[in-house]
Parts: C-alpha cells; structure tokens; sequence
C-alpha cells in the first residue's frame, strides 16, 4: 500500500509541474539511467537589482565613490586614498586638466591621540604647454616623536620674467621662456621638548631657463645680468619648530613656529659661490565661532646675496599671495602675511576670505614700505578627505587677479 501511494505521489508531482521539470537520460554501455530534476527558481529582485547597479549611470556612480571619502577609515586601512581630477586654472599655467590624490594613514593605527599622516599626489597639464608631476606629504611617527616631511616633483612651465626688485616687476615688458624645474627636499624632525622639533633639512634643485623670447629693443641677457640660463644648487641646513596645530593640512587651533637656515656649498652644484637662505614661519589658527577658524600667517625668506635668478624669492603662488603671477616680482628677499577666515557652510562645503600684503627686496636696509603690495580674495571649499579640502581661490593684487585651485589649505 506504501509503495503505490508513493508511485502517485511522484505521478502527481510530475503532472503538477511540466513546465519546471525536465527529464534527462544517461547512457552507459546496455545499462540506461533516467532522471528527473527541478531547476531552482530565479530570484527576480535580486536579477532585477543587479540590472538596475549596471545600467547606474556614470555621475550615480561618481557620487557614490565620494559619498564616504571623508570618513575617517586610517584606523581600518593601511592607506586611505581618494583620487578627483577636472579643470584646473592659474595665473601663472593658464587652464588645464588636473589629477589629485589625497591619502590618510597611521604608522601605530593603536595611536588615537597622534594626529594621521598624509600624502597627496598631483599632475598637471595644461593648454599653455605646462607640465607637472609631484608628491608631497608630512609622515608623523608613533606619539609624534619623529616627522619626516618631504616634497618631490618635476615641472614644464612656459613663464614670464620681468627682471629682479619691485622695479623691474612693476614697469618692464616681459621676457617669456620656458623652466624646467626639479625639486627633492626632505626634512627630517626629532622632539626634544613637548611641540617642540629638531632637525636636518635636505635638498637638491636643478632649474633651466629654455626658449628664450628676443625682442628687438632688449634681450633677456639683460634681465639675466649675465648669468647663466641653468642652475644646480643642494641645499643642507637645520630647523627648528613649535608646532601644537591639531592637523597639519587643515587646523582648526594651535601655533606653529619654524625657524630654517640652509646652506648651499659651492661644490655641490654650480653656482659660483656658497649661498645661504633663511627662512622663517609664524601661523596661528583660533575658533571665532562655531565652525568658523581665524587663520593667520607671517612668512619671510632671506637670501645671501648673489643669488642665482631661479632661487630668488617669487611673490605669488597658491600659498601666499594668491592672485598674483608667481615671479613678477622676485629679490633676494620677501615677507609677505595674511588673515584667513575660514567657515564650514553646509556639510562638506565651506568659504573662506582672507586678506594679506607682501613685498620683495635686496636686502633688510632697502625695504621700502612704498612697494608693499595688497593681496585678498575669497574661495570656496570642499572636503575630499576628513579635514583635508579641495580649494578654488579667487585671489586679487595690484592690477591682477586669477582663479587658484588646490589640495589643502594655503597655511
């Protein structure tokens, strides 16, 4: 009785279904085996879901990649990198297409206190014949005993030259030439004191001057003085510094002091004599209000004099006095400051405005208070990575103005 109530079981299983059911026959020698199988039933939602994640379209999927780039992850990856690229423009490279990368990481991912590393990568390129390529970062070690900060990159940048002193950069015709630049510094800190640093600081730069412009009325030769169109300089010295900033690339409080004197011996490199520089930092950064920090910065650099053209100091860049074309106005020395009011606006977004004055000269007995330039501007913020910005600046100076656009704050 078993046995036949079982028979019309699977007789009425296999009418029941015919349309899922399949028989299959299986062959082997005189020996002939014949199955039944049921397929699985597909699961529409998630056939349906996967359809809708591939036909997502580009923008959908751009936005997903940054919804979460700002979280801080340093502590549950060994490197955390978010890459951006659009249109770039300055004054000084005319526009182009940048590449950025921003990164975060720890060396102890055990240490909460110590603030993380960081690391950002850029290349360039633009309409005017610019090229460019670098890295540049700040690695902190465990409970910040030791920093190592360090900068590398290569550049091709069709520029103007006007002369050296406030003079030359004022009122004569530009020269235009092309500069092709290398730079490697590194700059390695021990603490001695609570904030406070130690260190040795190393470079090597090579700059050549190509492609000179010759107009009929001048030459270049004139604003060269007679020196030579290339120039090769290694740089060793000591630093010192007070540093109590929260974050290095965006602070929200503390002070940070930098004392740096470099030397430039005669036989590593070809300039015809031994030159120094000095160079000294002054930052403070307060919060005047919620989300808002007050930011300011007192920058000077001094040369030995004799200074080969491309080692002077050039007033403008995406730093400090922004707005102007970075070398119209170069001299063995330069200080410059600015107060920047930074305020976060909605989520991700915030602005800034910021003002500042600057001036070049030959040295300390002739600065001129006359040829003090202004500089002040405003611009717009957007946080790639926890507390590190993408910056669009809009930067004014005397009879100039230009869009700046950047990875992390200009101090």
């Amino acid at each position: 009785m078993a046995r036949r109530l079982a028979v019309l079981c699977l007789a009425w299983v296999s009418l029941a279904l015919p349309c899922l059911a399949q028989e299959r026959s299986f062959i082997s020698g005189d020996d002939t085996l014949h199955y039944v199988y049921t397929p699985l039933p597909v699961d529409s939602t998630a056939v349906a879901g996967d359809a809708r994640q591939r036909r997502d379209p580009f923008f959908r999927r751009l936005v997903k990649y940054f919804e979460g780039s700002n979280v801080d992850r340093t502590f549950e990856k060994k490197i955390d990198f978010t890459f951006a690229g659009g249109p770039s423009y300055s004054k000084t490279t005319s526009l182009g297409i940048g590449l950025l990368a921003a990164g975060l990481y720890r060396l102890d991912r055990t240490d909460s206190v110590t603030a993380p590393s960081d690391v950002s990568l850029f290349a360039n390129i633009s309409i005017s014949g610019v090229y460019a390529v670098g890295v540049t970062g700040n690695t902190i070690f465990s409970q910040d005993r030791r920093r190592l900060n360090y900068t590398v990159m290569f550049s091709s940048t069709p520029r103007d030259m006007w002369g050296v002193g406030y003079n030359a950069g004022r009122y004569n015709k530009p020269v235009s030439y092309t500069e092709k630049h290398y730079l490697v510094e590194a700059n390695y800190l021990y603490r001695i004191l609570p904030k406070t640093y130690i260190g040795t600081v190393l470079s090597f730069e090579h700059t050549a001057g190509k492609k000179f412009s010759d107009e009929k009325e001048f030459s270049y030769l004139t604003y060269l003085h007679g020196e030579k169109t290339h120039y090769t300089a290694t740089g060793l010295g000591v630093t010192v510094e007070y540093d109590s900033r929260d974050f290095i690339p965006n602070p929200f409080r503390g002070i940070y002091l930098s004392f740096q004197e470099r030397i430039f011996p005669k036989g590593l490199g070809n300039c015809d004599k031994t030159l120094w520089r000095t160079i000294f930092k002054a930052n403070a950064y307060q919060r005047v209000w919620k989300d808002c920090i007050l930011a300011a910065d007192l920058y000077a650099v001094f040369n030995s004099e004799g200074t080969p053209w491309p080692m002077l100091a050039r007033l403008g860049d995406n730093q400090r006095m922004r707005g102007y074309y970075q070398g119209r106005y170069a001299d063995n020395s330069m200080i410059t400051m600015q107060i920047e009011l930074r305020q976060r606006v909605w989520r991700r977004i915030g602005c800034t405005v910021w003002g500042g004055a600057g001036n070049v000269f030959s040295s300390l007995d002739r600065f001129d208070w006359s040829h003090t330039l202004p500089n002040y501007g405003l611009g717009l913020r957007w946080e790639l990575k926890k507390r590190v910005n993408v910056r669009l600046d809009y930067g004014f100076g005397k009879d100039t103005s230009s869009f700046l656009l950047s990875v992390n704050e200009a101090f």
